[in-house]
């Protein structure tokens, strides 16, 4: 029954943590690819390998059903990955801008009919600067939505504080992006957290942003959306049992960082 989640480094268990508390009967296997973390600096190419790599090595760990809890990973290398016939049958890789873009758009991924005008038409991306450079934000916006603006800022920085455990940092470089933002989108109406590891600094993002700005984080959004796809596809549920972590770096080291990253012990094994 093992579901796969893939991160390039720790990120991702923002989202698992949601999908643990969604959905506690099922068992998760998260591999962090800590050893070539962070994804947001690398070319798409290195990305796209890395992503491959990470996917088969929980493809082999029995999970049938893999989720991409990396923005860049979901940006620079799924659509690729579905697209090349690279994907084994009988296996499914989904991304996490899905259920960001059913949210914004208030409709269903499988909702195939003309894009629509929606309510928000200014919205505001923050993201690694290979995601943004991938523009595949807004690439799958625009087959669901017609009229609305996004204005990406790449957040140089934020990744790599958060995985020191520099939160002043973390927090001042958030601030400084959004005032970035700002000076070319002013008022924005709703912003998009488009890294997993920005919900660790949502409340910063919020702040800098002000009360009147919507804030889209990903973590529930996406194990509402899971919760939703198991329910319609229960045999993507593969045969695993059993859940744990696994990373390509050193899993002492990365424990210790998740350890303080989620304020609770996670025992890492090497992957």
């Amino acid at each position: 029954m093992a579901v796969g989640v893939f991160d390039s480094g720790l990120g991702g268990l923002t989202v698992l943590d949601a999908l643990l508390r969604k959905l506690p009967e099922v068992p998760f296997v998260y591999l962090g690819d800590n050893a070539h973390a962070p994804y947001g600096v690398r070319d798409a190419e290195d990305i796209y390998a890395l992503t491959c790599a990470g996917v088969e090595r929980l493809f082999d760990a029995g999970c049938d059903l893999v989720i991409l809890a990396c923005n860049t990973a979901s940006a620079a290398a799924l659509r690729r990955m579905q697209e090349s016939g690279w994907i084994p049958e009988g296996k499914r890789v989904l991304g996490v801008f899905v259920p960001l873009i059913e949210a914004l758009t208030e409709r269903q991924w499988g909702d195939n009919s003309p894009p629509r005008e929606v309510a928000i038409k200014h919205v505001a991306l923050f993201a690694t600067p290979a995601t943004v450079a991938s523009r595949a934000f807004q690439r799958e916006l625009a087959f669901r939505a017609i009229g609305v603006d996004v204005e990406a800022q790449p957040c140089g920085g934020v990744v790599d504080a958060i995985e020191d455990g520099d939160m002043i940092l973390a927090e001042a470089l958030v601030h400084s992006h959004v005032q970035a933002l700002h000076r070319r989108m002013p008022k924005p109406e709703a912003a998009v957290l488009g890294c997993t590891h920005y919900p660790l600094m949502e409340e910063a993002f919020r702040a800098a942003l002000g009360a009147d700005v919507e804030v889209y984080s990903q973590p529930d959004l996406v194990a509402d959306s899971l919760a939703d796809y198991l329910t319609r596809h229960p045999h993507m549920l593969g045969e695993g049992t059993e859940g744990g972590y696994l990373t390509t770096g050193d899993p002492n080291a990365v424990g210790h960082k998740a350890t303080t990253f989620l304020r609770r012990r996670i025992p890492f094994q090497a992957a």
